[in-house]
């Protein structure tokens, strides 16, 4: 490793710096080329032909900055672009997993300002992309995995508010992304990149690119090929070990442990044959323990292959046809750590028959205890599934194949266009099909619940069905017999590991999303205004977007099943919408007076579900000197509540509850002790949303002194109201005001509101809220009940631990227009060239400066400030220092991210207690997630008709900060554990 880092540091010394995928930001970069007499429109603006350069805080990746960033997809070339930092907005297969919470397994999303990815429009050639089919929670987006990165020419980043020019989605801007076209020869890219370490992270890309000159027009074909092998916590020194001892889990993988209620001594206690070492708990409990970090997957293993087209041909002097084809098919696998095994109705503490501990020694039983090793363990009675009454005991644990699931996406987008001029007017007019069909089989660790519990009681089939019972005589379907008894403390027994292999199944997901739309625009001069022309666009749009998302029933949680998911630890939200969409749109330009000049914009939607909406944008632009160009800009955008949010049935999630927030909540419901918490609740959608609303500023300056240094700087801030979310919080208050929101047991069909439970167990003994009266003899479920009474005489009837209304699991809640959020910012960037005898060095600072993040917090009206906390850097920032002369280049860069606080707030106890004594807490018992930068080196050599091009991140190879306040010990998304990583990139051109 020492001469590793040597190496690097001689290298370093040798680049003298690098070109990362954003070295020229700068207000000049529009990639306009003055020669030619074709008139472009650029991202912000539907007007041709109008010099808007240093207009707006447009910020382009050229074909070069793609060439020279290593990036091998669209993500690695944006993840480090401050406008894309801040939050957990922007997220790749790095937060993939197998659960219906995680995000979509083999898909990434773009977030700009850390506003979220459905506040992100994602444009191809200036068209939208239709949306992923499965949501990220309830948020829709545009997988941008499904983009593939050879067909792209350029990418054009407006990070402020565009609905007026773009219509819903603009709330934080717009990512264009331009395909090449016009392409005139042959070109083959052959790259191999992988990490350092003596793990295998390795990524291999082969892409095609070929055009020429066909039927009088010209056809650009491409084909690519990308191959990603997996990455895991257990291939570093820095996740394998867990972060904290203390924080482990109860649930151990494989060996059980006694559940504490079925103890004599009221602690839990580990069985023979734990795979690691026992942990001593802080109730002084010695058990068997589990640390998820042993099957976190860091990053999925990921394959795509993508083919495509560009055709234009004129077919007149005035007219011009351009049809862009795209087709690409991209394959993850994702994993989960193994499913809790939890009892029928899914409360804690599975049961076991009693001879499930005659296997170890020593193991005897009277009528009503087991004597096991130094403890007694009660024996009651529990019910199995098929209705017999047996005895046993209770036990903890999980399963021991992780949960893994394929997914695979395909994603085809077809645009056909005309355009032309009309008496110096330019117009277009395009249809538009784009479809992304995804769907998803877990392949290892579903275990159905009923078939579980069956097979503990020796009720499972040989043909995976449960056996029937007629008085004390199981039977089997015909051809079929019973299996056995299967034990859950028997490990490595090929017999007993085959009775559970029956009760595995295979749940499926089925997504398509799909969008249809036609658009017509026309730009051109209306009149001469001061000498100059006034120029403006008008147009109009339709759309008909559709998206369903459907798993497998034995995923779907149902009224007619208690909402209980047929499988363990699995779930996945039904949903199914469609809307159409049209709107006109109007943009302005006046050159108020030869240094000032106006761009004005306003569009009208209309929806068929939730209305219409109009959305004005106006912007100046004033430029005293040639050198200097002031800019300021107001805009009004929107964005359209999601299909999924309109059209979800019951999604499984959790969601959090804030008793210090709401007094209502806190006495009821939190017993006076205020605090937060998370119970498990079924969202609904909601066709009455309405859209949310944003209003942005941004005003800012560039600077060009000379044509080879470029200043800006740039103030923006977006005030984002009407959030959709849940608000458990409102719900709960509902609940003690409302008794249609309040429910003995579960949520009747169709209905919302909170779940109480009617059968808490406390110790041995069980109590019934619903059947606590006040002093007119009314319970809960009387609209007239006075609460307050009913909760003072349930405390006085319980233990003295109760003293809040008990809620059971599977509150339904509808999402709502709940939240708002307001973000500030300073983005600032120095671009300099020195013109030297032996080439050019370029100088590049790009530094984002969040001055202020502000949200609601979850189920609650209170504001909270997010910037400097966990995963909200206040400085984001990359320097880079290139090089070039004849047909070298290199460069060094090095990326910054700020220290932040670590997210200790939802850790145990004895996991403070744990890091106290490591002395990592500060005086105020908080901890700051150290700043982190890291280095990147670039080389690059061009032949006559070949290239070459080698880059490393983390050229030092550091670790990430540690980060104690989650289980992989590092911050995921704004940090990487990847280490020290290449890329080796060959093309050759024909």
């Amino acid at each position: 490793m020492t001469q590793f880092t040597s190496l690097s540091l001689a290298m370093a010394a040798a680049f003298a710096v690098s070109f990362s995928a954003s070295a020229q930001q700068n207000l000049n970069n529009t990639d306009i080329d003055d020669t030619t007499t074709e008139r472009i429109t650029v991202t912000g603006s539907r007007i041709k032909g109008v010099d808007l350069e240093g207009a707006q805080p447009l910020v382009v990746l050229s074909a070069e900055d793609i060439k020279n960033s290593g990036a091998s997809s669209l993500y690695e070339l944006l993840q480090d672009l401050g406008q894309l930092r801040g939050g957990s907005g922007t997220f790749s297969t790095s937060e993939s997993g197998a659960t219906s919470t995680s995000t979509p397994a083999g898909q990434a999303a773009a977030s700009l300002r850390g506003l979220g990815p459905a506040s992100t429009l994602t444009l191809i050639n200036g068209r939208r992309v239709a949306a992923s089919s499965f949501a990220a929670g309830t948020q829709n987006f545009v997988d941008i995995n499904s983009i593939p990165l050879a067909a792209i020419e350029r990418v054009e980043i407006l990070a402020t508010g565009a609905s007026a020019i773009y219509g819903a989605d603009a709330v934080a801007g717009v990512i264009n992304y331009i395909l090449k076209k016009d392409y005139d020869k042959a070109e083959v890219n052959v790259s191999y990149g992988n990490s350092t370490a003596s793990s295998d992270e390795g990524t291999a890309n082969l892409n095609i690119i070929w055009g020429q000159a066909l039927a009088g027009g010209n056809l650009t074909l491409f084909a690519d090929i990308f191959d990603r092998q997996d990455f895991r916590s257990t291939d570093r020194a820095f996740t394998r070990a867990p972060i904290l001892q203390s924080n482990y889990s109860y649930l151990p993988k494989g060996t059980p442990n006694i559940y504490y209620l079925s103890t004599l001594s009221g602690d839990e206690i580990a069985t023979p044959g734990c795979a690691t070492p026992l942990v001593t708990t802080e109730f002084g409990e010695r058990i068997c323990a589990y640390y998820p970090n042993e099957d976190d997957v860091l990053r999925s293993p990921f394959q795509s292959a993508a083919a495509g087209l560009m055709f234009n041909k004129d077919l007149s002097s005035t007219l011009n046809w351009q049809t862009d084809v795209i087709y690409t098919r991209t394959k993850s696998t994702a994993v989960s750590s193994p499913a809790p095994i939890n009892q029928l109705n899914d409360a804690e503490g599975a049961w076991a028959p009693e001879s499930s501990l005659d296997i170890f020694p020593g193991t005897t039983r009277d009528n009503s205890f087991i004597t096991f090793g130094d403890d007694d363990i009660y024996l009651d009675p529990f019910l199995s599934p098929t209705g017999r009454r047996l005895f046993g005991f209770q036990f903890d644990a999980r399963f021991n194949t992780p949960r893994t699931i394929d997914i695979t996406t395909e994603a085809v987008r077809l645009v056909s266009g005309l355009s032309g001029t009309y008496r110096e007017w330019d117009w277009e007019s395009a249809l538009l099909l784009s479809r992304s069909k995804s769907t998803q089989e877990a392949v290892a660790g579903i275990y159905n619940r009923y078939k579980y519990h069956a097979a503990i009681a020796g009720e499972l089939c040989s043909d995976s069905s449960i056996a029937s019972r007629t008085g004390n005589t199981l039977s089997c379907n015909t051809g079929a017999n019973l299996v056995g008894l299967y034990n859950p403390f028997l490990q490595n027994d090929a017999v007993n590991e085959a009775r559970l292999a029956l009760a595995q199944e295979v749940p499926t997901r089925d997504g398509l999303s799909t969008l249809y739309g036609w658009d017509a625009r026309i730009s051109g001069e209306l009149f001469s205004f001061n000498e100059q022309m006034v120029r403006a666009a008008f147009g109009a749009e339709l759309r008909r977007e559709k998206i369903t998302d459907e798993p497998s029933l034995n995923a779907q949680a149902r009224f007619e099943n208690n909402y209980l998911v047929d499988v363990f630890g699995f779930g996945s939200s039904l949903s199914s919408a469609s809307r159409n969409q049209a709107a006109v749109f109007t943009e302005v330009y006046v050159p108020l007076t030869q240094q000032l000049e106006l761009l004005a914009a306003g569009r009208y939607d209309h929806y068929n579900d939730f209305g219409g909406t109009f959305n004005p944008k106006i912007g100046f632009t004033y430029r005293p000197t040639d050198e200097l160009v002031v800019r300021a800009s107001w805009a009004s955008s929107f964005r359209a509540p999601s299909l999924t949010q309109s059209g979800v049935k019951l999604r499984t999630t959790t969601a959090r509850y804030d008793c210090s927030a709401n007094e209502l909540v806190n006495q009821f419901y939190c017993g006076g002790l205020g605090g937060t918490s998370s119970v498990n609740v079924l969202e609904l959608g909601n066709p009455e949303l309405d859209a949310e609303t944003s209003e942005s500023v941004s005003v800012g300056f560039g600077y060009s002194p000379t044509s080879n240094t470029t200043l800006t700087v740039d103030y923006w801030q977006f005030d984002h109201k009407k959030l959709v979310d849940t608000d458990l919080t409102a719900a709960m208050a509902r609940s003690i005001r409302d008794v249609t929101q309040r429910h003995c047991g579960l949520v009747p069909e169709g209905q919302t509101g909170i779940s109480l439970n009617p059968n808490l167990a406390v110790g041995r003994d069980r109590f019934n809220i619903c059947q606590v009266l006040d002093s007119q003899g009314r319970n809960l479920t009387n609209a007239d009940a006075n609460m307050t009474q009913i909760l003072n005489n349930w405390v006085s009837s319980t233990p003295a631990r109760i003293t809040s209304l008990p809620l059971q699991r599977d509150h339904v809640i509808l999402l709502d227009n709940v939240g708002r959020q307001q973000v500030k910012g300073i983005d600032t960037r120095l671009s300099h060239t020195f013109e030297l005898p032996q080439g050019k060095l370029g100088v590049d600072i790009d530094w984002t400066h969040y001055l202020s993040f502000e949200r609601n917090k979850a189920g609650s009206d209170e504001i909270e400030s997010l910037v400097g906390t966990y995963r909200y850097p206040r400085n984001i920032a990359n320097l880079r220092v290139s090089w070039r002369a004849d047909n070298f280049s290199t460069g060094l860069a090095a990326n910054y991210t700020a220290s932040y606080a670590d997210d200790i707030s939802r850790l145990r106890t004895r996991d403070l207690a744990e890091m106290a004594a490591l002395g990592v807490l500060d005086e105020n018992g908080e901890r700051d997630v150290a700043s982190w930068t890291t280095l990147r080196g670039y080389l690059g050599y061009e032949f006559t008709r070949a290239s070459v091009t080698f880059s490393i991140d983390n050229l030092l190879d550091r670790d990430p900060p540690k980060v104690f306040g989650t289980t992989r010990g590092f911050d995921s998304i704004n940090h990487d554990a990847l280490g020290r990583n290449y890329r080796l990139s060959f093309s050759y051109f024909f």
